[in-house]
């Protein structure tokens, strides 16, 4: 059986993931002022991060519509595996349910899951990956959705922004918490509850601090052993792979991956962000 992975842009595959996988992306929206950037291949994060530095409002960001995602489904795959972003934080997920209602329709016999991440960014790349992992080691689709949501379930979002503003602006963290750590210079340690929500895990006076602090959280965490831990950064390579020594020095990961922001990651993580899931 043939199978299609179709993600949103919130997922930061590599390119060479893009390239050699059977991945598909279906495109947000952002707008900064008066413009309209599509979060697709021809993004240009500098660009963003001028537009949102000059722009006295917060960027917003608009969910592909069901049409875009039953585009993607027309591939010609038997089964149909989709990863959105949390639903919690977005209209993504809703877009693809309706597209999924839509088009089996017309199509009764295509298999089609949309798998809620609870994540974004780095946990949305795992759960795809994990995806490819299991769908191309000949498993039933069945099973491969089985298996794919106790991932998710099991699946630890964390991350260590340089500047909260975007996230205040657009409704994700309270204005009394963003204006306390700004004129402290205090950065927060943050993750992703079980259902998908944003929550504090802690805080520190440095981006360098916050960064050990994320990796001993994720060394004290023994489900961590023998997992892939993706590393998403937002125009900080250094600080990327600073925290991916740590992971090696202190955890026992299989592997780590490291990834740049998308479109939509550049909007909430804003420059010097990182994301981390495992």
């Amino acid at each position: 059986m043939s199978f299609k992975i179709i993600v949103d842009s919130c997922c930061d595959l590599t390119p060479a993931h893009l390239k050699e996988g059977p991945f598909l992306r279906v495109p947000l929206t952002l707008r900064v002022g008066r413009s309209v950037v599509v979060d697709d291949e021809c993004f240009d994060q500098a660009d963003l991060l001028w537009r949102m530095k000059e722009s006295a409002t917060a960027p917003q960001t608009a969910c592909p519509s069901p049409a875009q995602y039953m585009d993607a489904f027309d591939c010609g795959a038997d089964d149909l595996y989709v990863v959105t972003l949390s639903a919690l934080l977005s209209g993504s997920h809703n877009s693809a349910a309706q597209a999924r209602m839509l088009y089996l329709e017309e199509h009764p016999k295509t298999n089609i899951h949309i798998f809620n991440s609870c994540s974004a960014s780095a946990g949305e790349v795992l759960v795809a990956l994990k995806i490819r992992e299991l769908a191309g080691s000949g498993m039933d689709f069945t099973t491969v959705v089985s298996q794919t949501s106790r991932y998710i379930n099991e699946l630890e979002t964390l991350f260590v922004l340089e500047d909260l503003d975007n996230l205040r602006k657009n409704g994700r963290l309270t204005r009394v918490q963003s204006l306390v750590t700004g004129a402290l210079k205090i950065k927060l340690l943050m993750g992703a509850t079980p259902e998908g929500e944003i929550c504090k895990k802690g805080q520190a006076m440095s981006i360098k601090q916050a960064l050990g602090k994320m990796a001993a959280m994720m060394a004290a965490d023994e489900k961590h052993q023998g997992r892939t831990l993706c590393i998403t950064h937002c125009n900080c390579l250094e600080r990327a792979f600073h925290l991916k020594e740590l992971a090696l020095k202190e955890c026992r990961f299989a592997r780590v991956l490291v990834s740049e922001a998308g479109g939509v990651t550049t909007v909430y993580a804003n420059d010097g962000g990182i994301v981390a899931a495992y």
